[in-house]
């Protein structure tokens, strides 16, 4: 076991958390500690107006309150902190600027209904890839266009096959021109882009593994890029299966899908803990457990790989 283990987890406090988040912090807490390693608390408030500070305390009030408490971060505060991205800007644009340098970033004035138009490509998940549509813009153009709109800024990115082994759900490649498209890493109000702030941040909270959904799964190569453009060590990823109402739908803050205020209300620390890891195939009944008796038994095997279901009645 490797004691340098560090393991994170991310959450964007814009509502109490629910069965998927609890799930995904879960696994990320397991991951760490099973290896001997520690977590990291990271509070992704890019959009500050959507998540305010009241909901960052509240969900480590409520990660306290299950057991997973982070070994740094957040309000705890640590070495690398800020540990909200709200506070964090400058750091984002020492990093923005490296690849400004280097002629890699360029305005972009398309809206959203351009974006989204029907004639715009599509990967085989319905995400857009953008046609590049403001990338050979000159510097007429630009001008021109800044007087009636405000640029976001994208980055180019090579016509590169990008592939990786995820520790979970195995290889993964991806065409960065193809599968992606010049992304944004900053918007036209000036708030920087996830893609940049997740790489910039967990590189320099030194974090070695990140578990997350996999929806982001398909993100991975694009920041691996950027891992390497920036010249910052890459972590190894875990993408673990999505979390499904009973329904087949897929659980929303918006929806209100068993969020931790309910289920305060019918069960114990144990007894969520314990749902969640029968559900993640880490035991073979619901019985109740603590996040620190599931570590030693920890194995991402015995993890499903395609998305879990909940079962009816089980929360």
């Amino acid at each position: 076991m490797s004691a340098a283990a560090v393991g994170r987890y991310a959450p964007s406090p814009s509502g109490r958390m629910h069965l998927g988040n609890l799930c995904c912090c879960l696994l990320a807490w397991l991951s760490a500690k099973s290896k001997g390693g520690r977590v990291v608390l990271r509070i992704e408030d890019l959009d500050a107006q959507r998540c305010p500070r009241s909901f960052a305390d509240l969900l480590e009030s409520d990660l306290a309150w299950l057991g997973l408490s982070a070994d740094e971060g957040g309000s705890r505060g640590g070495p690398a902190g800020p540990y909200y991205q709200s506070e964090r800007s400058e750091i984002y644009l020492r990093y923005y600027q490296i690849l400004a340098r280097r002629g890699l970033v360029y305005p972009c004035f398309c809206s959203r209904s351009q974006l989204h138009a029907a004639d715009a490509p599509h990967r085989a998940d319905g995400q857009v890839v953008y046609a590049g549509t403001c990338r050979g813009l000159s510097p007429g153009e630009i001008a021109a266009r800044r007087k009636t709109r405000a640029p976001a800024w994208r980055v180019r990115v090579p016509d590169e096959e990008i592939a990786f082994t995820d520790g979970h759900m195995g290889l993964y490649r991806e065409n960065l021109a193809r599968d992606c498209g010049d992304f944004y890493l900053r918007r036209a109000d000036g708030v920087f882009a996830y893609q940049l702030a997740v790489v910039v941040d967990d590189a320099l909270m030194g974090v070695t593994e990140v578990v997350r959904g996999a929806d982001l799964l398909s993100s991975t190569p694009r920041q691996l890029w950027l891992y390497r453009e920036l010249g910052l060590p890459a972590p190894q990823f875990f993408h673990m299966p999505l979390l499904l109402a009973p329904d087949g739908r897929r659980l929303s803050k918006r929806d209100g899908d068993e969020s931790l205020e309910h289920l305060q209300q019918r069960y114990t620390p144990e007894q969520i803990i314990g749902r969640l890891a029968y559900v993640c195939g880490l035991q073979k009944a619901p019985d109740p457990r603590t996040p620190a008796e599931l570590a030693d038994r920890f194995a991402w095997e015995l993890v499903p790989q395609t998305d879990i279901v909940l079962p009816e009645g089980l929360f």
